[in-house]
């Protein structure tokens, strides 16, 4: 028996359970937007934004967890990618990778990090690099114990199609470039 059946969440929503959330109609913040041509588009907006808000609730309690208080999700995201194969990365680097335009709320981030001894700056050529520490790394490890053993494993016992999570996430992706297209022609107008 599966934990979500003892925990009396069913496998599958019954017949009735379908036709009771079609007539209640997408699940959405705003009811005007998601009368338009594409309700599902609102209905993935209200998921994206509970799912972010969540997510960096998360990231902010687990790195405080582990000892290292005071980031916000920002800082944390900058310092998982700066730890990333544990190769130096540029400020370039690391904006591409969170599609991030205003390059100085990384820079400030940085700073932050590099203050608290997670990250440290260097050069390659004339291009500054951050590099992580040994007390960054260490905070990467202990986050990465604490998600396994708090988000992931129960996560696990869900059941979930891994196959489906990574072509929802590749799905994101693919929409988050539709938004940046969406943002340029909008701020050309």
């Amino acid at each position: 028996m599966s934990d979500r059946k003892t925990s009396g969440v069913p496998d599958t929503l019954s017949p009735d359970d379908l036709l009771l959330a079609a007539s209640i109609g997408p699940v959405v913040s705003s009811a005007h937007l998601a009368a338009g041509a594409m309700p599902a588009l609102s209905e993935i907006e209200f998921g994206v934004t509970m799912m972010v808000n969540a997510y960096q609730r998360w990231m902010v309690r687990c790195m405080a967890a582990t000892g290292a208080q005071g980031l916000g999700p920002l800082d944390i995201l900058a310092l998982h990618i700066v730890n990333h194969r544990s190769r130096p990365k540029t400020l370039a680097d690391i904006c591409l990778v969170l599609n991030i335009e205003d390059t100085h709320t990384v820079t400030y981030a940085l700073k932050k990090l590099e203050k608290a001894g997670l990250v440290a700056s260097g050069k390659r050529g004339k291009e500054k690099t951050v590099a992580i520490t040994p007390e960054g790394e260490k905070a990467c490890l202990e986050y990465k114990r604490l998600r396994e053993a708090l988000l992931v494993k129960p996560m696990k016992a869900l059941g979930l199609d891994e196959s489906e999570i990574s072509r929802l996430a590749a799905t994101l992706r693919l929409m988050s470039g539709h938004y940046d297209q969406a943002a340029r022609a909008a701020a050309a107008m």
